[in-house]
């Protein structure tokens, strides 16, 4: 139910060119047939929503405000957040307690499906209804109808994920359509009305529509008091029977979708009037004050597979070289494509001047006909005049478009993942839109990384007259987008040739690794047997006149330089020797131990399991560890939960803390304690299987557990039927932390069976390893500070950025390790990458700062801690199975968790007496 990768490319389909519904159907597989979703969400993606709903919880006990700073002050959070964090503000004056908060993600991050799964989280952890109203508000027309279509139609993502939350009861309306909703559709359904700003704003004809009178509306209003206040009164007396009166007196949750002014835009009679429960907003660029909650990195979305990235960068001194260099780009990565396994056809987008200039579509097009011989059914241009993408499917394969054409149409609602390369005709810095456009080729298809390395990427063409230029800009423009400026820079690479100098943005991006060429004569077998050695980064051309230039780029193994060697005749040998010394030393001088090919592997812990090895992992434990949830009492003791009434309100207690209900009226005080059709045991135990149900409890097990925890409640503690009804979602969230506990019970001792106890066969296999190579964390920040380390494995411009500030303790702790004489090379140990090296705990996994190779063989795994934490639970555990790993290793391996400062010994201090360095 969201961009995801996947196994099988999915099948073809026939869709419309629209932001939504192209790019994610070609994203998102699913069986047409059955419309059962196969998708799972990406890993920001689901840590995006869990961290939604932990702040709904801690809103709902201690307020909005309150909730986002303990969150967004823990470091992990204040970390992620950097530039994004600070106090809370509320968003409607008149409204202090309503919760808004926003989910930064960059384009491409899939803001749309994490909308669709935020509503069943806001259902849950506040809004306490069964079926929402949810007002969804977009930027502009063009998507707000794309989005009705999308979450309307039964066979897509958007709408795939909501019909699970809501069991298939979903009703979805145009904010045009309002009047045909129906008080059974709100009551027994979970109604979306997707609208504008616009749509909200008196002065527009939409708007006022909403606020007026409608007779066939009465239904919803038989049962409404004239007194309810905050209704607006038709002049007669009486309640209007307006859209604006119904959003008042359901309180819808407000989703937005990079509509900006959504909130702020509105008036405070507005924001009033529609009376928000909550408001969850989803944007690239957040504007001030728009309580970011969590911000997702473009370099995560690159790591899930979901945009293309780096774009590499090309300029010209002229607009129609920069058409050309792009032709000529199409035809290359249509080459690679037909070595994919899916079915690609690279795509061109070009932007045109408008009417008033110079280069306008029409003379654009002209050029690529007339000069450049492309066909014109090859060529389609969308524009507001102009719209021959319409009804087209371009990802058939029977599509003859390659090139598109377009101004600035395309920045509403346009997304086709096959778009490759970005070429502007204008000076990009002074260009309109380009933020938008670009965004168009970023899009990775099938959200999965290709086999071709050159269809990873996006590609840029531009015209700019100075050298660096178009580079700056380009990365305003990726800033612009929702880009950290860092990750901006880090993802714009040069086309080698176009740049030169040192003086630029690109002075300490990669530089091209280095080469190594030799002319020699050779005899024809000679050559036929050079040829035979040719592999990629080896290349033999023969000159001719009986010469040959070999060409190797990166490092020389042994083996090849050896094959190299016994084919070059003997009167050349001593002068290819000679060069390859001399090559040695540059490639020493130029590339890190991993670019010259150099191998280091840290051992796995390994446990026994049914008489194998196999990774010491607790979730792995716990698929061989037979528990039953029965064997664990089901009973909420008064401290866990319990429910006191007043005169106008109840009260709910969980752990100590405590929601307050104010009562409407006599009527809702009443139904506290007084029997209500279908409010049942039966029924309620039946609601919380289905709020409550985990995937490694059979569901049997799980409604005899809620059986007896339902009765303990009713039959023992004396609490009604309907009190518990009332406040079920609260209920059914204490029911999940407490199973969440029991697992964590039963996790702590299969964790400790299984590794220390005096049966356990625990051993660390050099046979099974992590393994440190080059370009493995590419996906990642790097270190930006001035300090450049000398042994870092992967280079000095390719250290992982360190938790904390540049010149923090863990860097003075990289730098002390750096400086050790016993280590050879060391590399920053990137916490949660799939590439890193971990340890088991109890809970997760447990990933060491630090792993270093020191020069006599042994391995040094150093985890660094702060004084304010070296002595907590959680570095006791770490400190614990570290020393577990270093005892099985048989004197192979070391491991130390370093302290500031440690019974008077500073950092280096530690280290050195770890290694048995004096």
């Amino acid at each position: 139910m969201c961009m995801t990768a996947y196994e099988a490319e999915p099948p073809h389909l026939k869709v419309s060119c629209c932001r939504q519904t192209v790019n994610l159907f070609k994203q998102m597989p699913y069986d047409v047939k059955t419309r059962t979703s196969s998708v799972q969400l990406k890993q920001y993606q689901a840590d995006a929503l869990a961290v939604l709903r932990r702040f709904f919880e801690e809103a709902r006990m201690a307020g909005p405000k309150n909730a986002y700073e303990t969150i967004t002050k823990e470091s992990d959070y204040a970390d992620r957040l950097g530039r994004y964090g600070g106090t809370y503000r509320a968003p409607l004056a008149d409204l202090p307690n309503v919760p808004y908060v926003c989910l930064r993600l960059p384009t491409g991050g899939g803001k749309t499906i994490l909308g669709a799964h935020a509503v069943a989280v806001a259902r849950d952890a506040w809004v306490e209804k069964d079926y929402p109203l949810v007002l969804w508000l977009v930027p502009t027309k063009t998507i707000r109808s794309q989005t009705v279509e999308a979450l309307k139609n039964a066979g897509h993502p958007y709408r795939q994920a909501l019909d699970e939350d809501f069991d298939g009861r979903v009703r979805v309306f145009d904010i045009a359509d309002f009047t045909h909703i129906r008080p059974h559709d709100l009551r027994d359904h979970c109604c979306i009305v997707v609208g504008t700003i616009q749509t909200l704003r008196v002065k527009s004809t939409e708007g006022r529509k909403g606020y007026a009178h409608h007779e066939e509306m009465e239904p919803h209003f038989s049962a409404v008091p004239d007194a309810t206040p905050g209704l607006e009164k038709l002049e007669g007396g009486g309640v209007k029977f307006s859209f604006a009166n119904l959003l008042h007196i359901h309180r819808p949750l407000m989703i937005v979708d990079e509509a900006h002014n959504a909130v702020t835009g509105l008036t405070r009679e507005m924001q009033t009037r529609v009376n928000p429960c909550a408001i969850i907003e989803f944007t690239a660029t957040p504007r001030p004050k728009s309580n970011i909650l969590y911000s997702v990195s473009a370099l995560e979305l690159k790591r899930e597979d979901m945009i293309k990235l780096p774009i590499m960068l090309s300029e010209h001194d002229t607009w129609q070289d920069a058409v050309t260099g792009a032709i000529a780009n199409r035809a290359s990565l249509a080459e690679a494509a037909k070595r994919d396994a899916a079915y690609l056809r690279p795509i061109v987008l070009f932007q045109a001047q408008k009417k008033n200039q110079e280069i306008t579509v029409e003379a654009l097009k002209k050029h690529l006909t007339d000069v450049e011989h492309l066909p014109d059914h090859a060529i389609a241009v969308a524009t507001g005049d102009q719209r021959e993408l319409d009804g087209i499917d371009l990802f058939d394969p029977r599509c003859p478009i390659e090139y598109v054409i377009t101004v600035e149409a395309l920045k509403e609602g346009w997304d086709c993942s096959f778009a490759y390369v970005f070429c502007s005709v204008s000076r990009i810095h002074s260009a309109t839109d380009v933020e938008q456009l670009l965004g168009r080729v970023l899009r990775m298809p099938y959200a999965k990384r290709r086999r071709t390395a050159e269809l990873n990427r996006a590609y840029a063409y531009l015209s700019e007259p100075s050298s660096g230029t178009s580079a700056r800009a380009l990365t305003d423009k990726l800033v612009a987008m929702g880009f950290e400026e860092d990750e901006a820079s880090d993802n714009i690479e040069q086309i080698q040739g176009e740049l030169d100098g040192k003086d630029s943005l690109f002075s300490t991006s990669d530089q091209p690794p280095p080469s190594f060429r030799h002319t020699l004569s050779v005899t024809p077998e000679a050559l036929s047997a050079l040829k035979q050695t040719q592999r990629d980064g080896v290349t033999v051309r023969a000159t001719g006149g009986g010469t040959v230039e070999i060409e190797i780029v990166g490092p020389v193994d042994d083996a090849l330089e050896k094959v190299i060697f016994s084919a070059v005749p003997k009167a050349e040998r001593a002068r290819v020797a000679e060069s390859f010394e001399k090559y040695r030393k540059l490639v020493r001088s130029q590339l890190s131990p991993a670019e010259q090919g150099a191998t280091f592997e840290i051992p796995r812990l390994m446990a026994e399991l049914q008489g194998e090895l196999e990774f010491a992992d607790t979730d792995v434990f716990m698929e061989d560890h037979d528990w039953s949830l029965l064997n664990h009492s089901p009973q909420l003791d008064e401290h866990e939960f319990t429910i006191r009434e007043t005169a106008r309100s109840f009260e709910i207690d969980t752990d100590g803390r405590h929601v307050t209900y104010q009562f409407a009226g006599e009527e809702e005080q009443l139904a506290l304690n007084v029997d209500v059709a279908g409010w049942t045991p039966e029924a309620l135990v039946l609601w919380l299987d289905r709020q409550v149900r985990q995937p490694d409890i059979g569901q049997g097990e799980l409604i005899k557990w809620l059986s007896e925890l339902v009765g303990h409640l009713i039959n023992r503690r004396s609490l009604h039927i309907a009190a518990l009804m009332r406040c079920k979602f609260i209920l059914a969230r204490k029911i999940r932390d407490k199973i969440g506990a029991i697992r964590q019970q039963e996790r702590k001792s299969v964790y400790q069976q299984r590794l220390f106890t005096p049966g356990a066969k625990v051993e660390v296999s050099f046979d099974a390893t992590f393994s440190f190579k080059a370009g493995m964390y590419q996906d990642q920040r790097r270190y930006r500070g001035h300090w450049k380390p000398g042994k870092h494995f992967l280079g000095p411009d390719h250290v992982p950025a360190f938790d904390g500030a540049d010149d923090g303790e863990e860097v003075r702790c990289a730098q002390a390790l750096d400086s050790l004489p016993g280590v050879k090379y060391w590399i920053r140990n990137v916490a949660r990458h799939t590439e890193s090296f971990w340890l088991p705990t109890a809970t997760d996994k447990f990933y060491p700062d630090f792993v270093a190779l020191l020069n006599d063989g042994r391995l040094l795994v150093v985890e660094y801690k702060g004084a304010h934490i070296a002595d907590g639970a959680d570095t006791a555990e770490k400190r614990t199975i570290g020393e577990l790993w270093q005892q099985r290793s048989n004197g192979r391996g070391l491991f130390l968790v370093v302290e500031r400062r440690l019974n008077g010994r500073n950092v280096y201090q530690q280290l050195m007496e770890k290694i048995g360095t004096a």
